[in-house]
């Protein structure tokens, strides 16, 4: 069986370096599946954000909390389900902020966002696996250790990145984050946040997320800095 840290992309595990126990999480998920607690995603798919996003092609960060925890559903990207999937209300409510931000688009969606990751938008969960039906219950065993050397790799880019960090948990990342890059704040966009709880972003403003017009801030930092856009409606 290939180990947990061959599935990770040679030059994301050479940037990281030792600052994670890949041995100590793997041991970790092979006592879930021991004792018959299955989790998700699917070890192949563990790092798919990270392997679909080179490093030097990340300019926007997206950090979510952790995957979905229903069958079938999480393949490693932050707020993605698999093609085929009913799409998740905080994906619903990303989807309608985007079509408020720009034109809506006329075309039946699907949940997989691996072409915002190919463009680079690193797609992060604060905590990469969980427990079949039981939310955040990855929390604390040391996926956190991992997520944190990302960001902090990412925030020693030469570049501009945008941030954005929707609620609670996605926001005790800031610390990590220099003020050279653009960090943008709301609610989370669950259908029980989205429209409320106000956080402060960088540019002063306080909003829900519904309402941030975080993805049209995100593209105009980009062109500001001379950088491809993301094309939001390219899924």
């Amino acid at each position: 069986m290939t180990t947990l840290s061959n599935r990770l992309e040679k030059n994301w595990r050479n940037i990281i370096g030792s600052d994670f126990d890949y041995a100590a999480m793997e041991q970790f998920l092979q006592g879930e599946e021991d004792g018959g607690r299955p989790f998700y995603p699917d070890r192949e798919e563990i790092f798919n954000a990270l392997n679909l996003t080179p490093f030097e092609r990340v300019k926007v960060v997206i950090i979510g909390q952790d995957p979905y925890h229903g069958p079938g559903q999480a393949h490693g990207l932050c707020f993605s389900v698999r093609k085929g999937m009913r799409i998740p209300p905080s994906l619903g409510n990303i989807y309608n902020e985007i079509d408020d931000e720009y034109r809506p688009v006329e075309i039946e969606r699907h949940g997989d966002l691996t072409g915002w990751a190919e463009q680079g938008v690193l797609l992060l969960n604060a905590t990469l696996t969980v427990r079949e039906g039981i939310p955040r219950s990855h929390e604390g065993k040391g996926w956190e250790k991992f997520t944190d050397a990302v960001i902090r790799a990412v925030n020693k880019k030469p570049g501009p990145v945008v941030f954005m960090l929707w609620g609670r948990r996605a926001q005790e990342k800031r610390a990590l984050i220099d003020k050279k890059h653009k960090v943008l704040e709301a609610s989370h966009p669950s259908g029980f946040s989205a429209h409320r709880g106000y956080f402060r972003d960088g540019d002063g403003e306080i909003h829900s997320f519904r309402g941030c017009g975080h993805f049209k801030k995100a593209n105009d930092y980009l062109e500001k800095h001379e950088l491809k856009p993301i094309d939001w409606h390219e899924i």
